[in-house]
């Protein structure tokens, strides 16, 4: 929420400068140019504590201390799977990278005559 926070207040900031030079008529890429650094020295020098939480909470994120963030789609497969494993008790897992169903493609016989098998 903090990130959002700073964001918002830095988009607050760019927004009104970036019309304001588009009307004074400083054109589109200067205007952005302007607006961008004025928003970033005005950021920087009077929203220091929003910053710090920001950056703080970021790197709380990405530290691999948070709690994973789940979609709704992926909370209710999860409900699924679980109700299916606890009606189906001897239901086995297999966490296998290769399906031990799957035929070897290197074994299959396609059917494809080559030049030796005419």
């Amino acid at each position: 929420m903090a990130f959002l926070k700073y964001s918002l207040i830095r988009l607050a900031l760019f927004a009104p400068l970036f019309l304001l030079f588009n009307f004074l008529g400083l054109g589109a890429l200067m205007s952005v140019v302007c607006a961008a650094l004025i928003a970033f020295a005005v950021s920087y020098l009077f929203f220091q504590k929003q910053r710090d939480e920001a950056a703080s909470a970021l790197q709380h994120r990405f530290s691999g201390k948070a709690k994973p963030l789940r979609s709704a789609g992926e909370v209710e497969d999860a409900v699924a799977e679980d109700s299916l494993l606890d009606a189906n008790p001897d239901a086995v897992i297999r966490t296998d990278a290769k399906d031990p169903r799957a035929k070897d493609s290197r074994t299959q016989d396609s059917g494809a005559k080559g030049p030796d098998n005419s």
